[in-house]
């Protein structure tokens, strides 16, 4: 994944200099095009510093959730197969 300059606290205080400025005038002091503060700001919309933080820290507990139910999940079915073949060697 690509490394951005700006963290995401520091993209958030950069959004809110461009609400009370033009955009072209804070792109041109951060160094970042007119593009960049468009999609920034669709990204994060009117978001705060802090609500950014606590969004990253349920995207990170929503990765984990998901990836302890697809491993119960691959358990689960995981046991019915062991069943099936039991079932068939038990028939033989």
């Amino acid at each position: 994944m690509k490394k951005t300059r700006f963290s995401e606290e520091q993209i958030v205080k950069i959004l809110r200099e461009a609400d009370e400025a033009p955009v072209s005038e804070v792109a041109k002091k951060h160094g970042v095009s007119d593009v960049t503060i468009y999609a920034w700001r669709k990204r994060f919309g009117k978001l705060e510093a802090v609500d950014v933080k606590r969004l990253r820290q349920i995207e990170t507990e929503n990765a984990r959730l998901k990836k302890l139910l697809a491993e119960r999940d691959l358990r689960g079915g995981l046991d019915i197969l062991d069943r099936g073949i039991k079932w068939m060697s038990d028939r033989s």
